[in-house]
């Protein structure tokens, strides 16, 4: 099955399991594993594979899936099924009203809003690490902190924020080691809190988050829990697996267990 446009591709996995499959192969990247998975979600015992051909490749990343195609098929044929959590957000749509969402890998609300808009579209010839990083430094050099609100289960932290990520992987942003010791399916959700970094900050501790180096910067935290809402003045974008529909307020709630996909 092909989509023929955003959005079909839910339905059409939803009409593929009332169908009788049980396994769906996967071609394409993370938009396109975020729209199958939105479709999965409780509609049925199904197994997916995925075969990465996107720009953004990142929650192949975080399952260790190889990024070339013959072992991705490999894996997908003879992998072994793993059941992992997933997200739900709930956003207010471009239009005002409120919305809700399946995520599989990470969801945002701060500037990873703006770098997933500014990304997606841009050029992507040359690979979806180049496009984030030039979308990183492009949306940086403008942006501006919000007062941020975050309840993250029973702790609540407020103040000047760029960025409030809620991790299901450990992946994001083409290639970014965001939370090094994040899991999906370890029953948690990793929250990486940014504060309000300097432009000499970011210069700094920019290019060490692709080793998972960032972490000991004081204005970045990492938290952990099942319910995280964020509340911002001005609102921020929300992201989603790379796509961006809304902006906050914003709640990302884990859904245990999930989705079951093959893995190496």
């Amino acid at each position: 099955m092909f989509s023929q446009r955003p959005g079909e591709l839910t339905d059409l996995t939803r009409r593929a399991i009332q169908d009788g499959a049980t396994l769906l192969v996967v071609v394409g990247g993370d938009g396109t594993v975020h729209e199958v998975v939105n479709g999965a979600i409780g509609a049925g015992d199904v197994e997916l594979a995925v075969l990465p051909r996107g720009t953004g490749k990142d929650f192949v990343r975080s399952l260790r899936i190889p990024s070339d195609v013959r072992a991705a098929l490999a894996v997908a044929r003879d992998g072994r099924p793993r059941t992992l959590d997933a997200g739900r957000a709930t956003y207010r749509s471009w239009n005002g009203s409120e919305a809700s969402a399946y995520f599989a890998n990470f969801a945002g609300a701060g500037i990873s809003g703006a770098i997933a808009r500014r990304a997606n579209r841009s050029s992507k010839a040359l690979g979806g690490r180049v496009s984030f990083f030039a979308a990183t430094l492009a949306v940086f050099a403008s942006w501006k902190s919000a007062d941020v609100t975050v309840q993250i289960d029973g702790e609540r932290r407020s103040g000047d924020m760029f960025e409030v990520l809620v991790m299901n992987g450990d992946y994001a942003a083409g290639g970014m080691w965001v939370t090094p010791e994040a899991e999906p399916d370890d029953g948690r959700l990793d929250v990486l809190l940014i504060g309000d970094v300097s432009k000499a900050d970011f210069v700094r501790t920019f290019p060490k988050i692709y080793r998972g180096k960032h972490l000991s910067h004081p204005k970045i935290d990492v938290l952990h829990g099942a319910a995280v809402r964020v509340d911002a003045a001005p609102a921020v974008p929300v992201v989603l697996d790379g796509e961006q529909p809304g902006t906050t307020p914003a709640r990302f709630e884990l859904v245990p267990q999930a989705l079951r996909v093959r893995v190496p």
